[in-house]
């Protein structure tokens, strides 16, 4: 799956050590003539073992028990120089000692990488991923990861596997929790925010940290939305959709990137020499170090497409996998596959060039100590300055998916039944990948609406078990009550890597609790707290209001009940589109009309499903507010014309309400295509824009005729009408236009295009 135009043929690459040259678009990473000339050097003085070493990386502890594994064997291997990296490694003391092993020891040298998933916060836990792109701010995920690279670095870490930006369409998928959600214009603006946030402008920072964008290749596509199963799809929708968002994080100098586990139409990734050393490094331009995801270099035997380890080596390098993340494959077996096949050898050279390149970046060979400041940790982990960032993200995060009869926000003197173990579960605050985050440093619920006062909590029923004895309690409290608050929705360990489910209800007994809670008659507020989209028609039919909120890190607590109470309007929006039943994953908004579009009326024969309504519960960018917003006056002008062109698209909106309130202005576009079925709709662009009571202010988006490109066996824009939409989500649209490109034409080889370009904006 690849442009014939750039397939690569590995054997006619030349040696690394040639040149390294710098990331794509990032000059402020650029190396210079010096760290060139020092690369090559080293590079030209190792043995085949010392650079299988670099391009080994082992773990050294585990996820619960970092460091456990730094024994007197790791460190006889880092004196060998038979490691490049340690995973799994934290904290600046250990670091510092273990570092001054590789530097002091080694025979060349030769400084290590320290990485870990630091994927939400390091010990300051921000909103989950997800989370963070319903905030449709990319400055709230830009601070997330700043924080998280100042708490990183200050603890000895270089190197943070995040962001990752796998768009997914399932929310069977468990590691929906980790991204973007469906959509790649939102994807690319997330991601290219938190690689910035993490790197900075300058890697030399001492506060910055190489980020890592992952999985390359469509792991967010497995079929069923099971973990590691495999991605069939066209060259189309890989290249329009699953590709766009590391084409924008390649452009933005991403430090290095991740293969992905499964396998993309047959061929696996980590193996898979079009994608990678075709698309990525040849197209693109891109040559940050690309490492292997854990152990999925040998695991090319198990998808087998390699019968030896040695041929599973060879196949990752050929396919440009730089490093080896825990295998030892290239440790122990590409020696062997060198000695059969010395042409391999150059392309050792290459991979040792790249993940020295990344180490010289980060300014280590000129102070290999400069991560690492045991004073500063004791000062800035988990700081009052972070904690607020924390707070402020978790506000901007949360998504008000209902409000009829303006139950929210609840009036001051109110009695509240707070029920629901999920309200008082400090751990699941903190989400997947929490890595040193502790739960006691949370605020839950049902400590922050206890602060209010005149609360009463029952946990009612939990998101494990199928006990109902807990029911009787909780309806009591509710009817003691003037509002009854529930939380439900999933524990933290329900989505994650492998948490893929089949069904996604909500799980244990909170079924029953929420029927027990609606025949009550009081007004029921369902504040959701989960990692994916849930299935929740039947749960919620009846329940006046509903709040979206997933897991928002240490300050959950305290930023749902600003909400609830009204200190601030929500303005969250729905990266993914919320089903009514598991039946109808994968679901997205971006489809193709087909020949027969769904149609409410079952006599006609329509692309739907006859037993339940069409669409999804709730769509794609749809959030409410405490505020009521007004659009008008749009206009569209074509500022240049020919390829390439340059179009405005500008209107007023207006806070018609009584509270400051933001509103999300969402820009979509049709661009259709003789011959082809294009999706109905595509985001091309989005603004949080903040408004006082009866204020006006004018959005004016900047287009591009290259944002509209399809894949053909290459980019290409064709000329015709483009249908303009602009609203508040995918479905609510308010005002529409039409925009012509006058000519069509093709763009040029490892251009960026459709949903991978920034749309400018400006308000008024």
């Amino acid at each position: 799956m690849v442009n014939r135009r750039s397939v690569l043929v590995a054997g006619t690459l030349l040696a690394a050590s040639a040149r390294f040259p710098a990331l794509a678009a990032a000059p402020s990473h650029q190396l210079t003539a010096a760290q060139e000339s020092r690369i090559a050097a080293l590079v030209a003085a190792m043995t085949l073992d010392e650079k299988l070493g670099q391009m080994t990386q082992i773990a050294g502890g585990r996820q619960i028990a970092l460091n456990s594994r730094l024994d007197a064997a790791a460190l006889d291997r880092v004196r060998a120089g038979r490691v490049g990296s340690f995973l799994h490694v934290a904290g600046a003391e250990p670091l510092l000692a273990l570092q001054r092993v590789a530097v002091e020891e080694s025979r060349l040298g030769i400084p290590l990488l320290f990485a870990m998933d630091v994927v939400h916060g390091y010990r300051t836990i921000f909103p989950v991923p997800l989370a963070m792109a319903a905030s449709f701010d990319p400055d709230v995920a830009r601070q997330a990861s700043r924080v998280a690279a100042v708490e990183s670095s200050v603890s000895g870490l270089h190197w943070t596997f995040a962001p990752m930006i796998d768009i997914a369409r399932d929310a069977r998928w468990g590691r929906v929790v980790e991204g973007a959600g469906e959509d790649p214009y939102l994807g690319a603006r997330i991601a290219v925010a938190q690689i910035e946030g993490f790197q900075t402008a300058d890697l030399d920072n001492p506060d910055a940290m190489l980020a890592c964008a992952k999985h390359i290749g469509a792991y967010g596509a497995a079929i069923g939305g099971r973990d590691y199963d495999s991605a069939e799809l066209s060259e189309r929708t890989l290249r329009e959709t699953y590709l766009a968002p590391f084409h924008a994080a390649s452009n933005a100098g991403v430090g290095t990137m991740m293969t992905a586990f499964n396998d993309l139409a047959g061929v696996p990734t980590t193996g898979n020499a079009d994608l990678v050393r075709g698309i990525l490094r040849q197209e693109w331009g891109y040559q940050g170090l690309v490492v292997s995801d854990w152990n999925a270099i040998k695991e090319l035997m198990a998808h087998g497409a390699a019968a030896t380890p040695a041929e599973a080596a060879a196949l990752a390098l050929r396919a440009s996998v730089d490093m080896d993340m825990t295998s030892d494959t290239y440790a122990d077996h590409l020696g062997t596959a060198v000695a059969a096949d010395p042409t391999l050898l150059p392309l050792v050279d290459e991979a040792v060039g790249r993940i020295l390149a990344a180490k010289a970046r980060l300014g280590l060979f000129d102070d290999p100590f400069r991560f690492g400041d045991a004073a500063r940790q004791r000062v800035v982990l988990g700081s009052a300055e972070h904690r607020a960032a924390a707070r402020r993200a978790a506000q901007r995060s949360i998504v008000l998916l209902r409000n009829e009869g303006e139950v929210l926000p609840i009036a001051a003197g109110r009695r509240i039944a707070l029920i629901g173990a999920l309200a008082d579960d400090a751990s699941s605050t903190l989400g997947s990948w929490r890595a040193r985050g502790r739960a006691e440093e949370s605020v839950t619920l049902r400590q922050a609406l206890g602060e209010a006062g005149n609360v009463d909590y029952v946990p009612g029923a939990e998101p494990r078990s199928d006990d109902t004895s807990g029911i009787a309690d909780a309806v009591a409290a509710a009817n003691r009550a003037d509002v009854v608050v529930v939380a439900l929705g999933e524990d933290y360990d329900y989505s994650g890597e492998a948490r893929s489910r089949s069904d996604i209800t909500l799980p244990g007994a909170q079924t029953a609790l929420i029927e027990a809670l609606r025949a009550t008659g009081k007004p029921v507020v369902a504040v959701l707290m989960n990692g994916r989209p849930l299935a929740l028609e039947d749960a919620l039919a009846d329940i006046p209001a509903v709040v979206e909120t997933w897991f928002l890190g240490n300050e959950s607590g305290h930023a749902i009940a600003d909400v609830l109470l009204g200190r601030i309007s929500p303005a969250g929006r729905l990266p993914m589109g919320i089903p009514r039943r598991s039946g109808q994953m994968p679901m997205f908004y971006a489809h193709p009309p087909t020949g027969r579009p769904a149609d409410p009326d079952l006599a006609v024969d329509s692309a739907r499903y006859r037993d339940v309504d069409i669409g999804p519960l709730f769509p794609f960018g749809h959030g409410l507010s405490y505020g009521r917003f007004a659009y008008s006056g749009l206009q569209v002008a074509a500022q240049d014309a020919g390829e390439a062109a340059r179009y405005t698209v500008a209107l007023n909106v207006r806070n018609t309400g009584t509270v400051a309130a933001d509103e999300v202005v969402q820009l979509y576009v049709r661009a259709p295509v003789a011959g082809l079925a294009r999706p109905v709709k595509e985001l091309r662009g989005f603004a949080r824009v903040p408004l006082a009571p009866g204020q006006s202010r004018r959005v004016t988006f900047m287009l591009g005729s290259d944002q509209f490109a399809h894949w053909d066996d290459g980019w290409k824009v064709a000329a015709g009408d483009v249908d303009i939409m602009v609203g508040s989500s995918s479905e609510d649209i308010r005002q529409t236009a039409v925009l012509t490109v006058p000519r069509s034409y093709p763009l040029a080889d490892g251009a960026m295009a459709g949903a991978a370009l920034p749309t400018d904006v400006t308000i008024g």
